[in-house]
């Protein structure tokens, strides 16, 4: 099982947490939403849970609970710019459909 991290995205988790002032790193999840089912969640991690995967690039760690990871692993966690619009994009192979204004999936 694997998450993957680009340079792009480990620097803004870098950032943010050097911005933050303390963590030690970024968890990456997902809760039911929307209209497909599941949306992503972004949260800051101060303390690492025993049954937490830990993934680790480029000195930044991304923390995933394992029942997001049966959804979610293979994913590449990227960072974005386009035009005015900035922001972290999940590359998922699990993914089947999603709904038509982007914030939720179904695998």
């Amino acid at each position: 099982m694997s998450i993957q991290i680009t340079d792009t995205a480990a620097e803004n988790i870098a950032k943010q947490l050097q911005q933050r002032g303390h963590g030690v790193g970024i968890r990456l999840g997902i809760r039911n939403s929307g209209c497909s089912g599941f949306a992503y969640v972004l949260e800051f991690v101060d303390e690492i849970s025993q049954d937490d995967q830990v993934f680790e690039q480029a000195n930044v760690k991304v923390i995933v609970d394992p029942k997001s990871l049966v959804y979610i692993d293979g994913t590449e966690l990227d960072y974005v710019k386009e035009g005015v619009n900035e922001g972290f994009r999940f590359n998922n192979p699990n993914v089947k459909d999603e709904c038509g204004c982007g914030e939720s999936f179904t695998v």
